[in-house]
């Protein structure tokens, strides 16, 4: 027979649970002190192969292949809009890039639309972003981002628009003055992200990290600089001599700020660890899209191809995830928003497009999306894009078409380096007409259209961002604006 003591906090449980959705108090207690941290990594423009634990045997990150070691490597993780605006609001948002409405670079993130940061800190997380923003659209300098709804949830704030000149600049805090950059950038962005982990206690946070390199212009510290003979190095099967921003001397350059921005991840991981913070903290590493770097006689990013839309898919949390995990699982931008927040026992938002992957990241489940898609909506004339283009890359296959025709099919196991287009062969036919299908089929999900798209050359020259004192929602507010004479009569 219970006593009086052991009949009340049974009663007092049971109201608990009544009140808070049936979990017991053991789950309440857990789920209010023990919620995880969250910081992502996201630097800019690095392809997914281009580290040590992925195989790449020139290039030297130690700390990031630590990182894999210690969590789980994501071998096919994938940038479902391939440049860089389109792919942080993706990341964001959980919605395609023509759901929430950032088709093109240096468009501003509708304030309305509901982020990561702002369900994190509806969730009692502080948050935080720094870095490389390029979300708020128009002119990119000095790069100030206001307080309020532009900020999209995050509350502490060490960023600016969009600077790739890694060595000078400035960034902005609480109010319009600038603070200056005055060492290598991710030097810079990493003593914020210290200070902010040497100031936040009590309630979890959400830190968002995006330095700029190894985005282009390819320039690393001369001291990393010189780990790297541009004359050595193993290029790949695919690339291909004399592209600007593609040579030897650039690729150099590009691993070199690569092991640069390494050290920095290094020494956020030190701290955490030395506050006690690494076992609860869940740490994801990526990138916005990849670089071609002269692959297929390319240059940058937009393309279908494997240089491209791979990105750097490491996951690492101590309390659930073992160490040296590998997964050849599907895993995209759009995925990683309502994954996150499943890990952290926040509710996802309806809107969200991506899958909750966190089963799998957790080892309780093995299978992921049959399929990752994909969408550029315009045409980008200098970079050797003539028009928008949508795909589809499962573990076997990568397909992309235009709106007019087909535009590759490769069979990525068999030929990995993408060097023989498969359209048009009669062997594969049948796996051409499936992939058109599935395509057709996602676009119909994901509730895109081809009339989604835009045929003028909006983004060429920088004309959304260095032609008028002005900022733009959508494309066809620019059109309005410019009524369409300036880009149709400077045509690249």
């Amino acid at each position: 027979m219970k006593t009086k003591a052991q009949r009340n906090q049974f009663l007092l449980g049971l109201v608990m649970v009544t009140l808070l959705g049936c979990k017991t108090i053991t789950e309440i207690k857990t789920s209010q002190k023990d919620r995880p941290n969250v910081i992502l990594i996201m630097p800019d423009q690095w392809r997914g192969f281009d580290l040590g634990c992925m195989g790449n045997t020139d290039v030297k990150t130690p700390h990031i292949d630590q990182l894999a070691s210690e969590g789980l490597l994501l071998k096919n993780t994938f940038a479902n809009s391939p440049v860089c605006c389109p792919a942080r609001a993706t990341i964001l948002t959980g919605e395609y890039a023509h759901k929430n409405g950032m088709v093109a670079n240096d468009l501003r993130l509708k304030e309305e639309k509901v982020t990561i940061a702002e369900m994190f800190q509806n969730g009692g997380y502080k948050t935080g972003f720094i870095g490389k923003w390029h979300l708020n659209g128009g002119p990119r300098h000095p790069g100030y981002v206001p307080h309020g709804p532009q900020r999209q949830g995050f509350q502490f704030w060490a960023a600016n628009e969009c600077n790739h000149n890694h060595f000078e600049g400035s960034y902005f805090k609480d109010g319009p003055e600038p603070f200056a950059i005055y060492d290598f950038e991710p030097v810079v962005w990493m003593n914020e992200a210290i200070n902010f982990l040497e100031n936040t206690s009590g309630d979890p946070f959400f830190l968002m990290i995006a330095p700029g390199p190894p985005h282009n212009p390819y320039m690393a510290p001369q001291k990393y600089r010189d780990l790297y003979n541009e004359d050595e190095l193993t290029m790949r099967v695919n690339w291909e001599e004399g592209i600007v921003n593609g040579t030897r001397e650039n690729i150099a350059e590009y691993y070199a700020m690569m092991t640069a921005v390494d050290d920095q991840v290094g020494r956020l991981l030190k701290v955490l660890k030395e506050q006690g913070k690494e076992e609860n903290t869940i740490v994801l590493f990526t990138s916005d899209h990849g670089d071609m770097l002269g692959s297929q006689g390319k240059l940058l990013k937009r393309k279908p191809w494997e240089e491209s839309i791979r990105v750097p898919g490491i996951i690492k949390y101590p309390d659930k995830i073992k160490a040296g995990s590998k997964t050849q699982e599907l895993f995209s931008h759009v995925d990683m928003a309502p994954t996150l927040l499943s890990l952290c026992g926040i509710p996802t938002n309806k809107e969200m497009q991506g899958s909750d992957l966190s089963p799998v990241i957790l080892g309780k489940k093995e299978k992921g999306p049959k399929a990752v898609y994909f969408e550029i909506l315009g045409p980008y004339k200098k970079q050797d894009l003539p028009a928008g283009w949508r795909g589809l890359r499962t573990k076997e296959y990568m397909y992309a078409k235009y709106e007019s025709k087909p535009w590759v099919l490769y069979d990525v196991n068999e030929d990995p380096y993408e060097l023989n287009n498969l359209l048009g062969n009669m062997q594969y036919k049948g796996i051409e007409e499936k992939m058109s299908d599935t395509l057709e089929h996602w676009m119909k999900h994901t509730e895109d259209s081809w009339g989604n798209n835009w045929t003028v050359p909006v983004e060429d020259d920088g004309r959304l961002y260095d032609k008028y004192d002005k900022t733009f929602y959508t494309v066809d507010q620019y059109l309005e604006f410019s009524n369409g004479k300036l880009l149709l009569s400077t045509d690249p």
